[in-house]
């Protein structure tokens, strides 16, 4: 028996083995090669798939953009009745136009010239629901709404695929009504969809279940089939684009680049065994630093604070995502700028300037961080913390600046409320101490009140023994002393209403006649109009019902607004006219309103004191506290009514209040 020398043996093992090696590589290079050409046909069809749904929305768009403009014409003239046939004619996808009103109710409408009308046999009706579910979208996102596609039968034992579109009518800023386009699905597949995409492959509408609604296009059948499905997502409907292409299996070598793939496969052997102990260190380390850039990475992205760095010449050279999220920027946008940075406000671009000058110079910036303003892409100013610090490479040099940056807009906005909340705890405290003083005079002003009524009194009747010496004196002195205990009884319940404004008692409220409120306080509004030179004009209509009130508080309210009309009309006012009118206020069935208008010729308010001028104790005038016109709104709401105010024409402003009816 004759056996071969060993190394002989070994080399045939060594050939055995290089062969099997070569043979093996070959095998999975051609089918690597032919799952890349399967690859690359799954994703042309994915291509042609993405364009199919493009195009299909780019059509629908074109024909919403048509729509729009016939619905600029008049819809009760012949031009409707001119320009929609024509529209028909160009689109075939339409089988019928239908203008409705707000109630969707039909108007007119018009079907498709290629075809016999698709709702002859069962009427418009029957497809109602896909109709309100379509108006309803567009009536909700003012802009097309699509219904559900639904099935239509005819008249020759088939049917159609059918979807609505509507398109709301608005003239000048108001619904009138709706514009319906009705689709055939099988159409759209066909006239929106480019030929070259249905020459040889199959194109359908599917639901999510994979039911095809309609389809289009043929292909050549082969013994691999390929499918791609893209989501149509319209406002209101959703449907499934299917593709479907069929290939045949691919060759033994598809390519040329497979074939020289193969051959110098066998010459790269050697090398490859020479370079595999090699590679697996080499994987194992950048496997290493793969991990560690990863871990880096996702440090970085995790971080709400924003990181920025800087070469020596000012140039940004790293963003974190938090950092642009906070300015608004894209990283693109933002690496390699220099000054001025896309984020510095132009007003403070050369404040930041010279402070980057200074920073490149070499002065170090302050360890507990510099506060900064800088301005999103959309232009809204932000307040940030920036803290930075040199950047040192693993040699030791600088190579520039790490900073980062913090948004303190919640810590700005927390500190504002928190401020504006003690502003208003003050102004609660100092209305506590008001009440507490108008309590205090309140009960010390009710006694010398009440000693003024009984001398008044006592004046009466010693007035009565003197009537028989001078009748005339004794008749003038007894009215002005009538008047005085009148002004004294007045000045009580004034008091009493005050005290029991603080108290928040219920006051005793009573109808009274808008005309008998006026003739309580004219004779205090006309002393100081003498005063000051104001003519008086009083307008209330005789007929107008009693309201339901507390008397004296609403006679304050009145003589408070008629003082500060006075006092509005400085000296240099060409006319003085303080006006007193009421009038019926807008009403309902279950309440109505008297409203009273207090107007005058003065300079008006300013817009910045407008905002204020409710605010208690805020005042422009020096003597006053700022509680006049805030204790008469307060007053004006207890009877359930509002206090406002507006700009007079030509001049001055009117403030008004209203009550109710009793």
């Amino acid at each position: 028996m004759w056996f071969a020398p060993a190394p002989q043996i070994r080399r045939w093992v060594l050939w055995g083995l290089l062969m099997a090696l070569v043979l093996t590589m070959l095998s999975t290079l051609v089918w690597l090669a032919g799952r890349y050409e399967v690859g690359q046909e799954q994703s042309r069809l994915e291509r042609d798939a993405a364009d199919a749904v493009s195009d299909i929305r780019t059509a629908l768009t074109r024909n919403v953009q048509s729509l729009q403009a016939l619905q600029y014409a008049d819809r009760s003239a012949s031009p409707w009745e001119h320009e929609a046939p024509t529209m028909m004619r160009e689109h075939r996808e339409w089988l019928r136009l239908e203008l409705r009103d707000i109630n969707l109710r039909v108007i007119k409408s018009i079907d498709t010239p290629f075809r016999a009308p698709v709702f002859s046999r069962y009427g418009r009706e029957a497809n109602q629901p896909e109709v309100v579910q379509a108006c309803g979208v567009a009536r909700r996102h003012s802009g097309p709404g699509y219904g559900t596609s639904t099935y239509v039968p005819q008249s020759n034992g088939l049917g159609l695929e059918i979807m609505d579109l509507c398109l709301p009518v608005i003239t000048d800023g108001v619904l009138t009504g709706y514009t319906i386009a009705t689709y055939s699905l099988s159409e759209i597949l066909v006239n929106m969809v480019g030929p070259q995409l249905t020459r040889s492959q199959e194109v359908s509408f599917t639901e999510s279940d994979g039911t095809r609604l309609a389809m289009h296009g043929t292909a050549r059948r082969g013994s691999r089939m390929f499918v791609a499905k893209q989501l149509l997502d319209l406002p209101g409907h959703t449907m499934v684009l299917r593709m479907d292409s069929w290939r045949g299996a691919p060759d033994l070598f598809p390519n040329v680049l497979t074939a020289l793939v193969t051959a110098m496969a066998i010459a790269l052997v050697t090398v490859l065994l020479m370079l595999a102990r090699d590679m697996r260190r080499r994987q194992r380390v950048e496997l290493d630093l793969a991990d560690a850039l990863a871990f880096r990475k996702a440090m970085e992205d995790s971080l709400v604070t924003g990181l920025r760095a800087r070469d020596k010449q000012g140039r940004i050279t790293y963003v974190n995502p938090a950092f642009c999220e906070m300015v608004g920027f894209e990283a693109r946008e933002l690496i390699g700028q220099s000054i001025p940075a896309p984020y510095w406000p132009p007003e403070m671009v050369d404040e930041y300037g010279q402070r980057q000058a200074l920073r490149l110079a070499g002065n170090a910036p302050p360890r507990e961080g510099a506060e900064s303003v800088f301005m999103r892409k959309n232009g809204e100013r932000f307040p940030v913390l920036i803290f930075e610090a040199p950047l040192i490479n693993a040699l030791g040099e600088q190579t520039g600046w790490m900073g980062a940056v913090l948004d303190i807009s919640e810590q700005r906005r927390v500190e504002e409320v928190s401020r504006a909340s003690q502003e208003r705890l003050q102004a609660t405290a100092r209305l506590a101490t008001v009440g507490e003083m108008a309590s205090l005079l309140s009960h010390e002003l009710n006694q010398p009140l009440a000693a003024i009524s009984s001398y008044a009194t006592g004046s009466m009747n010693l007035l009565e023994d003197a009537a028989n010496k001078d009748p005339q004196l004794a008749e003038t002195l007894g009215t002005a002393i009538q008047r005085i205990a009148q002004q004294a009884e007045r000045a009580g319940k004034v008091i009493k209403s005050v005290h029991d404004f603080v108290r928040r008692r219920d006051q005793a409220r009573e109808a009274v006649t808008p005309r008998a409120l006026l003739d309580d306080v004219m004779p205090l509004v006309s002393l100081q109009a003498r005063k000051l030179g104001v003519r008086v004009v009083v307008n209330c209509p005789a007929d107008l019902p009693p309201v339901l009130c507390d008397r004296t508080m609403v006679e304050q309210v009145l003589l408070n607004l008629a003082r500060n009309g006075m006092q509005a009309m400085a000296d240099d006012t060409p006319h003085k006219v303080l006006t007193l009118a009421v009038r019926r206020a807008a009403s309902n069935a279950s309440s109505r309103w008297i409203e009273f208008l207090v107007a005058d010729l003065g300079h008006g308010i300013p817009e910045g004191v407008a905002e204020k001028l409710f605010t208690p104790f805020f005042t422009t005038k020096q003597e006053g506290m700022g509680l006049g016109l805030s204790l008469c709104r307060t007053v004006v709401e207890q009877h359930g009514g509002f206090l406002s105010h507006q700009p007079n024409i030509p001049r001055g402003t009117v403030f008004g209040f209203t009550l109710p009816q009793s």
